[in-house]
């Protein structure tokens, strides 16, 4: 069984097949997001039609998606007009094979359920750390996707009410304002101008400044997380995105938690994601053959 993987994303296009569990003649193209949804999805068909032999497509997609529609139910401008962009209609009309279109963070989820940190486990929370906070909900081994295919946005969790500003920013006061990497980098370049990047902030975390501003930032992460584990109570947290491959941060999130929440919680299981930038190509392929699968 061959299955075409695409993961969308804003800066670039992973792309690949599945065979056999494993992802192989990977590639990766620019988005150039800018250009727009239109040139995004030919782009996407382009890419498709450099790959033979295979029987159905996985995609994983920035934005919110309707699942049985496989459109785009809203993107944000990283992407214009990519809100509408019926994905699955698209592929299905060109290449005749299932298609199967998930969200990124749904579909790192799903990935990391069947082939990483959440491996035999049937319910747990995902989140993602990166330009913003993106969160995830699986349960009996399925992605939950709520009334309107949108749960799981965790960064919209407020966790500074008295930063509230609706009518500026709908995520004002919210949770991916303080927890995401781009906030880190934020805070960290009000007194490093130097560090630019997460790469450059943890290359000097023995700066005594510098560490106790990670830490800072670290509590930030946790506020939300003591809300997810007292209304979810999950067994297991995944934690996702470039930053979490620093093992501080992980270590002192699972330390700082348990300090947090009633001891009648203190079952949860904190782990960092494992499968990195493959986890939603391995998602998207995993739902592609629950496609094939039903058709």
């Amino acid at each position: 069984m061959r299955i075409a993987v695409v993961d969308i994303g804003g800066t670039s296009i992973k792309s690949g097949i599945w065979e056999d569990g494993r992802i192989t003649e990977s590639r990766e193209t620019d988005t150039n997001a800018k250009k727009g949804g239109p040139y995004v999805m030919r782009t996407v068909l382009e890419i498709l039609k450099n790959y033979q032999n295979f029987q159905a497509v996985g995609i994983s997609t920035a934005g919110q998606v309707d699942t049985d529609k496989g459109l785009i139910l809203y993107a944000n401008d990283n992407i214009p007009e990519y809100t509408g962009t019926k994905i699955r209609e698209n592929i299905e009309n060109m290449f005749h094979v299932p298609t199967a279109v998930l969200n990124d963070v749904n579909s790192a989820a799903v990935g990391e359920a069947a082939y990483g940190a959440g491996q035999g486990r049937g319910d747990f929370l995902c989140l993602t750390y990166g330009t913003g906070v993106g969160g995830a909900i699986i349960m009996n081994g399925e992605v939950y996707n709520g009334a309107g295919y949108s749960a799981g946005e965790f960064g919209g969790i407020i966790t500074h009410p008295e930063d509230r500003n609706v009518e500026e920013d709908m995520f004002s006061g919210c949770y991916e304002r303080y927890a995401s990497t781009t906030a880190l980098v934020r805070l960290v370049k009000s007194r490093f101008p130097e560090l630019k990047n997460g790469r450059d902030i943890f290359a000097n975390i023995d700066d005594r400044n510098v560490k106790e501003l990670v830490d800072q930032w670290i509590m930030e992460i946790v506020y939300g997380l003591i809300t997810l584990t007292h209304i979810f109570n999950p067994s297991l947290i995944v934690l996702g995105g470039g930053i979490m491959e620093q093992e501080y941060v992980v270590e002192q999130v699972r330390q700082r938690l348990k300090e947090q929440i009633m001891p009648s919680f203190g079952n949860v299981e904190i782990a960092a994601a494992r499968l990195g930038n493959t986890a939603g190509m391995l998602g998207a392929a995993k739902q592609a053959l629950k496609e094939l699968e039903r058709k």
